[in-house]
């Protein structure tokens, strides 16, 4: 029997009533109904991920003779569509929810059997077809391996190729641009904008080679484990097939993990990654913050660069105009070391043979993920790329700084140089000035010692 707009679905605790339109059947239900936490649900990367791992399982189980090649098919069908992100309204399961993501995999199981059997025209069953030979515990971990090596390949590699790609171009535009140096927030040695943002270009360039460290461990997936990690009732066969039909699908080397006890029980790669992906957000939180200290002003700060207007910047004060990407790519920063914390934490709940915190690990590794591929883009497209740098007011700096008096250290000593220093800052006149009345070195050397560009290393 059922209900006005709902139908009558039964498990192994009895029966439950879903939603007549809604694809998944009863333990599905229950996790809605049960975990009412967030409204969260899985994020759509996962999802697709394990709709390709049922799409790669039921294909193996096929080829294996395990399951009838008309179910394998129905289920290979249903399961790609999940893997497209066609039926992600399917699956509203709350992120917080059993530690093993056991809800997220009947959901999936539940989903595809029903569209199995629409297409097959015979029962397809999410438990003993669809889940054939897995067990949510092998499931979800492969899943979250297959979704974070997806991201990387396909969103947050390529746009840091961008950003190194747009600082690389900024460098060399502003090769020639000498700069007073700030070390403390002082003034410090002279060196080009150039040199400046080639220290930015190296951070990023590392942590692209950090996270491509990861990938031959992101790429080992925990199917076949079942339970807790004997195999337990999988065939011999089927986590290879399977495994093989992932990579043949994505293009991916997946491969089976070195130790299918090891992939149940602790979740250290994600950890990895998520150090990984932590590092490369104190990077890009150092090089918005470095942008919004150049921009500030226009009058009493800084001033030595100029972003791109973007918006107006105050909803009082007329022709304001604020560092709104480097400010919003410093929040998304604080998320994401944020998310290292939880997932740090979630990875020490690995009790006995299997982690109990895995959608939530899921959850921080794909936000953080997507979020830092898109902060790339916006900091490469909408900031530096059409960075200019004042140059005439740099220049006046630069002439101005009494730290020039460094260059004079092995020629008078230290304390003569301070003394030069300090009155061409008590006076507010150029280095070069003072030191003519201070010191009895022939001008051409004088000018040749305190040449701002001599002094970053690349002046003759």
């Amino acid at each position: 029997m059922s209900g006005s707009g709902y139908r009558v679905e039964k498990d192994s605790l009895g029966e439950v009533e879903v939603p007549e339109s809604a694809l998944w059947a009863a333990q599905t239900q229950r996790a809605i109904d049960n975990f009412r936490l967030s409204g969260m649900p899985m994020p759509g990367p996962f999802i697709h991920a394990l709709g390709l791992v049922k799409w790669a399982a039921a294909g193996a189980n096929g080829s294996l003779g395990l399951l009838e090649a008309g179910h394998a098919k129905a289920i290979q069908d249903a399961a790609i569509s999940v893997a497209r992100g066609e039926l992600d309204t399917q699956f509203p399961v709350d992120v917080f929810q059993t530690g093993s993501g056991t809800s997220s995999n009947m959901n999936a199981n539940e989903v595809i059997a029903r569209l199995a059997t629409t297409r097959v025209g015979q029962p397809v069953h999410p438990n003993d077809h669809v889940n054939m030979c897995q067990s949510s515990n092998d499931v979800v971990p492969t899943a979250i391996h297959v979704a974070a090596v997806l991201l990387l390949h396909e969103s947050l590699l390529p746009a840091l190729g961008r950003l190194t790609d747009t600082l690389t171009e900024r460098e060399k535009a502003f090769a020639d641009c000498v700069k007073t140096g700030r070390t403390h927030l002082m003034d410090a040695l002279p060196l080009t904008v150039g040199q400046e943002i080639s220290g930015w270009r190296a951070q990023i360039v590392q942590c692209r080679e950090r996270l491509r460290d990861c990938l031959p461990r992101l790429r080992q997936v925990a199917l076949g484990a079942t339970a807790v990690g004997t195999g337990a009732n999988a065939h011999p066969q089927f986590a290879a097939a399977a495994a093989a039909l992932l990579a043949r699908e994505t293009g991916i080397d997946f491969r089976l993990a070195d130790n299918p006890f090891a992939s149940l029980a602790a979740q250290d790669t994600a950890v990895e990654l998520s150090g990984h992906l932590r590092t490369l957000a104190v990077a890009m939180m150092k090089i918005a913050n470095d942008l919004r200290w150049m921009n500030s002003g226009p009058l009493t700060g800084l001033s030595d660069a100029v972003l791109p207007a973007l918006q107006p910047g105050s909803s009082i004060m007329p022709g304001k105009v604020n560092p709104v990407i480097p400010e919003a790519v410093a929040m998304v920063c604080a998320q994401v070391i944020g998310n290292d914390v939880t997932v740090s934490i979630a990875g020490q709940s690995g009790n006995f043979q299997l982690n109990v915190m895995l959608p939530v690990i899921a959850l921080s590794l794909i936000q953080s993920i997507e979020l830092l591929a898109n902060s790339a883009s916006a900091l490469a497209e909408d900031a530096i790329s059409g960075l200019q740098m004042n140059r005439e007011r740099i220049a006046m700096q630069v002439a101005r700084n009494p730290i020039l008096a460094t260059a004079l250290n092995p020629v008078i000593g230290y304390d003569r140089a301070a003394e030069i220093a300090k009155r061409a800052y008590r006076d507010n006149r150029p280095v070069l000035d003072v030191a003519r009345e201070m010191t009895d070195i022939d001008d051409a050397e004088l000018q040749r010692l305190l040449d701002p560009m001599r002094m970053t290393g690349l002046g003759s």
